[in-house]
């Protein structure tokens, strides 16, 4: 096993061995191992969570070489399993986690038991529905979800209250909440009734509930609300509750999307 202290620049995926067995970073590993994405995996170690070949490792900067060294999590040996792509459709009520004791239902319920352990990327809080996207590529799943990369993230919002132009372009300018900076990319009025409205919102970040809190800054509640496209993946006519494999056209755009400079 290599310790903490070796060479991080030694991190690569590359499949050629001619140099030696091919290794990784540690949180590389788990998040290509589908535990969550690199950047949580990375807390998860630090949470003293991960042994390499029996010890115990507190550090991220620590190279494993896949297939070699004995990696566990929380006990359970990991293996890599072949990169998986999916999309949820999401229904309100579920929960984006792996394991969480207070929630009634969690998203995996829609999973087949037999399927490699996959993420969600990004979340969508209890009450929102809508388009989910479900990996184990660690390294998609971080640049998606990175804030310098600013994907665009739409959603459709239900809200109840009068609705003024002014609204538009308070969030468009962005407002402070709770010490946090919210802006929309861009709101489009999609329907309207004296004290009711439906409105696209578009998002390049996402903070935790960030819609829903664009909207209250503007005396709007929102009543229901549903993501509807990520980056350059739409959710189209799936049902709800029911899920999908991507296509590799569909991934080659994601990919593509997550790693071309802003």
């Amino acid at each position: 096993m290599t310790h903490p202290h070796d060479d991080p620049a030694a991190d690569t995926s590359a499949a050629d061995t001619s140099a030696g067995p091919a290794r990784m970073r540690l949180a590389r590993y788990l998040a290509s191992a589908g535990i969550a994405s690199r950047r949580r995996c990375e807390e998860m170690i630090r949470e003293g969570r991960v042994s390499v070949n029996g010890q115990a490792i507190l550090t991220p900067v620590c190279i494993v070489i896949p297939g070699q060294d004995v990696i566990r999590f929380e006990g359970r040996i990991l293996t890599l399993d072949e990169p998986v792509y999916l999309m949820l459709n999401k229904p309100a009520g579920y929960t984006c986690s792996s394991q969480d004791e207070h929630a009634e239902h969690l998203i995996y319920e829609f999973l087949p038991e037999n399927l490699a352990r996959v993420f969600s990327v990004g979340r969508l809080d209890r009450d929102s529905e809508g388009l989910l996207i479900l990996t184990n590529d660690g390294d998609l799943a971080q640049n998606l979800t990175h804030p310098s990369r600013q994907i665009s993230k739409h959603y459709i919002a239900d809200c109840s209250g009068t609705f003024t132009p002014d609204m538009a372009d308070n969030m468009l300018a962005g407002v402070e909440d709770n010490g946090d900076f919210l802006k929309a990319t861009q709101v489009t009025l999609k329907r309207r009734w004296p004290d009711h409205v439906f409105l696209e919102i578009v998002l390049a970040e996402g903070k935790k509930r960030e819609v829903r809190r664009l909207c209250a800054s503007q005396g709007l509640t929102v009543t229901r609300l549903a993501r509807v496209q990520f980056a350059s993946l739409k959710l189209g006519n799936l049902p709800n509750g029911e899920w999908r494999r991507l296509t590799p056209e569909e991934i080659n755009d994601l990919k593509h999307m997550a790693t071309t400079p802003v």
